[in-house]
C-alpha cells in the first residue's frame, strides 16, 4: 500500500491532514518514515496524514516545477475533506508561486490550519496578510522523524489549535507574557518579505526571528536591512530565536548573535524583547499569527 493510500484508508473517521511541498525536492523515503511514525503513534487512524503526490516530482532544486507546486498547495487547502494543511519541509522555493495561489483559494481553505517554517514562511506571510486566520510557523511533517514530542506538540495545534483543552503544551512561552499579536520568522525569510507585495502589516506584533546556517555578518546586514524598513519600526518588539550552524567567517565577527540583534534594536528604535524558543531543531515551538 502507498503512503497516499495507506492516508485514504484511514480517512473515514479521523482528522484529516493534507501534506504538501511547496519548496525544495521532498525525498519519498522521508515519506515513508513519517507515515511509519504516524502508523506508531496514531495506530487507530484517529489523525490521518496524507501525501500529495507531487510532493514527490522533481524539478531542479524543487518538488516539481511552480505550477504543479502551486496546484497541488490549491488541490488540498480547498478540499473539503482536509482539515488543516502541513507543509512536508521547507528549503526554497514558495515565493515562487504564492501571488498565484492567494486569489484561487476558496472559503474551504480559510477555515483551515496551515503550519510550517523555514522557507514555508513566505507562503505563511500571504495567508496572513490575505485575512487567513490560522496559519502558524511551527514544526513540519518530516520533523516528525526526528523528534517525537516536537511532532506531537505539532500534531496537537493542527488538532486543537491552542483552544482551552488542547494545542498549548508547544506554544511559544512569550505569548503568555506579552499578549500581543505575534508573528515568527526565519530572519532571511522576512528580510527579504519587507518592500514586497506579501509584507504583512506587522504593527503593533511582536516578530520573532531565527537563524540557521548563515555567517554572523550576514546576520549583522540582513537585521541592518530589516530593521532600516519603516513598517518594521511599528512592531511592539523583537523576539530573537536560534542562530544555529552559524557559517564561520574570518576574521571572527566579535559579537553574539544576541548582541547583533541587540545593537539594530536599539539604533531603530525597536524594544529588544529578549528571547522566543523557536529555531530550526527539535525545540522549535509554535508561533500563530495573530
Amino acid at each position: 500500500m502507498t503512503v497516499r493510500e495507506k492516508g485514504r484508508s484511514m480517512m473515514a473517521n479521523s482528522f484529516k491532514i493534507g501534506v504538501v511541498c511547496v519548496s525544495s525536492r521532498f525525498d519519498p523515503a522521508r515519506a515513508v518514515a513519517v507515515q511509519a511514525w504516524m502508523d506508531e503513534h496514531h495506530p487507530d487512524g484517529d489523525i490521518a496524514i496524507t501525501f500529495h503526490p507531487a510532493c514527490f516530482m522533481k524539478h531542479g532544486h524543487f518538488a516539481g516545477d511552480d505550477r504543479a507546486r502551486a496546484e497541488s498547495f490549491i488541490e488540498y487547502a480547498n478540499d473539503p475533506r482536509f482539515d488543516a494543511v502541513w507543509f512536508a519541509r521547507g528549503g526554497y522555493g514558495s515565493c515562487r508561486m504564492v501571488e498565484a495561489v492567494l486569489p484561487r483559494l476558496n472559503a474551504v481553505a480559510r477555515q483551515k490550519r496551515y503550519l510550517g517554517y523555514s522557507d514555508v514562511g513566505t507562503l505563511l506571510a500571504g495567508l496572513y496578510k490575505a485575512g487567513f486566520e490560522h496559519v502558524a510557523h511551527g514544526p513540519m511533517a518530516s520533523d516528525s522523524v526526528r523528534h517525537d514530542e516536537t511532532a506531537k506538540g505539532a500534531l496537537d495545534w493542527l488538532v486543537n489549535g491552542g483552544k482551552a483543552g488542547g494545542g498549548k503544551a508547544w506554544l511559544e512561552p512569550s505569548l503568555a507574557v506579552d499578549r500581543k499579536k505575534a508573528v515568527a520568522f526565519n530572519l532571511t525569510i522576512i528580510d527579504q518579505l519587507v518592500g514586497t507585495v506579501l509584507e504583512p502589516d506587522l504593527s503593533d506584533h511582536v516578530l520573532m526571528i531565527e537563524e540557521v546556517g548563515e555567517a554572523l555578518y550576514r546576520v549583522d546586514r540582513m537585521m541592518f536591512h530589516l530593521t532600516g524598513q519603516a513598517s518594521i519600526r511599528k512592531v511592539a518588539g523583537i523576539r530573537l530565536g536560534r542562530v544555529s550552524n552559524i557559517t564561520y567567517n574570518e576574521p571572527d565577527f566579535g559579537l553574539t548573535p544576541e548582541e547583533i540583534v541587540r545593537y539594530w534594536c536599539a539604533r531603530s528604535g525597536i524594544p529588544y524583547l529578549g528571547a522566543a524558543d523557536i529555531g530550526h531543531d527539535g525545540g522549535n515551538k509554535i508561533v500563530p499569527f495573530g
